[in-house]
């Protein structure tokens, strides 16, 4: 029995980062597939769309001007929004971006960190649209 406890308890670390760095992976994964719904949808449907980053809330929302359209992504427990790129001086609230039908995609950036301090951005790419996940090395 004394065997066992020792072994699950030296193990235990590593399957408990595992399971952190899985999380981070499917959140960002979520986190880019929202973005790319969003500005498809911009397009496509020919309607402005709104973003609405919490850091607070660890979520976003996305409104249309189509009645009654709201989506919403809540991050994983474990996962926290750190910041949206580049930061304003003064952010006060959440961050809201609209996407225009045929207009120019904003150039932001989601970071996203699990419990252990590892950290993804989420980069919406202003030329083509597409978000891309990047993975932030520790200093």
């Amino acid at each position: 029995m004394a065997i066992i406890g020792l072994l699950a308890g030296i193990s235990f670390p590593a399957v408990t980062a595992g399971i952190d760095s899985v999380r981070l992976r499917s959140a960002t994964d979520s986190l880019s597939g929202f973005l790319n719904g969003a500005v498809t949808r911009a397009e496509r449907r020919q309607q402005p769309m709104e973003i609405l980053i919490s850091t607070k809330d660890n979520a976003l929302q996305l409104y249309s001007t189509e009645p009654g359209y709201l989506r919403e992504l809540r991050m994983p427990d474990g996962i926290t929004i750190e910041a949206v790129l580049p930061q304003e001086p003064e952010e006060n609230g959440p961050r809201r971006l609209i996407l225009m039908p045929g207009g120019a995609v904003p150039g932001i950036g989601i970071q996203v960190v699990n419990r252990h301090g590892s950290r993804r951005i989420v980069r919406l790419d202003p030329m083509t649209g597409f978000p891309r996940v990047e993975s932030v090395t520790k200093k």
